[in-house]
This record gives structure tokens, sequence and C-alpha cells, in this order.
């Protein structure tokens, strides 16, 4: 069901006497290729945005003109933190995702005294912090952040692009599709993906998986389903 997002969560924190309160999110977690990117964002107590939802409800165009508006409202603090596929093997995703939170939070200009998380507790965390399972819905700090650590990664994967066109990174950004995963199967891997990722060792494997989940189980043969044949 689609809600609107707002300051309902900022509201109980100003209540309490928190006034810098920033919003973070991620871009990337899923992603075959590429780096995550976290951002966090503070906006100003009187923000106010009809259009501003999670990234993901966007079209990409109305996201893009948002981002635009974010970071050219000189009331909003943000910043970004990136961590790389090399880092992410090394380390793992989940940890590379908390990395780029962090370091996001660090480079803000001005520290904030609460930190609101899309998803569950970040530990350890350097700040009081506030986890909201789809945050990105309901808190408009949050769905800033979401739509501007989508942004510069979609730009970073368009700009991959560039490097690798073979494997039409400015297309799926990275994410397991068909087409990816044809790319990846064809090729190989390039420096840029996630070599811990299963998808990326076994790329054939995995479009088999995919093609056989977007088939409807009506329309995939009886001989599939596992129900016996009955005769004729």
């Amino acid at each position: 069901m689609y809600r609107r997002c707002g300051f309902r969560h900022e509201r109980k924190l100003r209540a309490t006497g928190v006034t810098r309160i920033a919003g973070i999110d991620e871009a990337g977690r899923g992603a075959l290729a590429g780096p995550v990117v976290a951002a966090a964002v503070i906006l100003p107590e009187k923000f106010r945005h009809r259009r501003l939802n999670d990234s993901k409800q966007l079209a990409p165009e109305l996201r893009e003109e948002i981002y635009c508006e974010l970071i050219g409202n000189p009331q909003i603090s943000w910043a970004v933190g990136v961590i790389d596929s090399i880092e992410i093997d090394r380390i793992n995703i989940l940890r590379a995702t908390h990395k780029a939170m962090r370091a996001a939070l660090a480079a803000l200009s001005i520290p904030p005294d609460h930190v609101l998380i899309d998803g569950l507790p970040v530990i350890p965390f350097p700040l009081p912090q506030t986890a909201i399972i789809d945050g990105d819905c309901f808190s408009l700090s949050i769905a800033a952040a979401s739509v501007i650590a989508k942004v510069t990664r979609d730009a970073m994967m368009r700009d991959f692009c560039a490097h690798f066109p073979e494997y039409c990174f400015g297309q799926h950004k990275g994410y397991t599709t068909e087409l990816h995963l044809l790319k990846l199967h064809e090729f190989g891997a390039c420096p840029i993906h996630r070599r811990s990722f299963e998808p990326v060792a076994q790329p054939l494997l995995a479009l088999e998986g995919l093609l056989d989940a977007t088939t409807s189980p009506a329309r995939r043969p009886r001989r599939e389903t596992g129900l016996p044949i009955p005769a004729a």
C-alpha cells in the first residue's frame, strides 16, 4: 500500500530535543558489479516536497529531477560514501554497506545528533540511531538519502559503461538481469564485477534460475510442474 513520506519519525526525535537528524540509505547492495553507495542527508525542519519518495518508486527522470533539487538546496546537508567491488569481495557486502554508511556520515560538514537508517540497525555505529524497515517509504530524510545514493551510483555505472561497453552497464546498472547474465556468460567477469557473488562465478546457472523464476507456472509444460500426467 502506498504511503506518503513524512516527518513523523523526525518529529518524535525533535520532541525529545534532537535537532540535527540525518537519514541514511544505500544503493547497489544487491548488484553483481560496481560499488555500493550510501548517502547521508540532513533536511531542514521546514522542508516540504510533494514528490519525494523511495527512489525505487520514482521514474528515472523524476528521480534525477529531485536529486538536482536536493543537492542544489543550500539548506540541505548531504554526503556520500562509496565502497568499491574489491573491498566488497574482501569484507563482504553487509560490512561494505555499513562501511559506506559510516563514510557518508563522516563526510557531512557537521555531524547530526541522531541518524535514521533504512533497514536494520548498523553495529557498530558512531551515533545514536533508529533503524526503520522500509524507512525510505516513511521518512523524508531517508527517502532523500535513497535518491542521492541511487542517482550517484547510476551515474557511476554509466561511466563504467564507457570503459566496459560490452556489458551494457548503462542499462542494468550491474543488477541481476537477463541481459547482464547473458553478457557475463559471454565475456566473463570484468574488473568491477563482485567475484564473491555466486552469479558472477556461475552466470549460466543464474540465468537459468532467473528464467525459471520468471516463467509462470500456468505457462510451463506439465512435465515441469512435478505433477503426474494422466493417461489419455
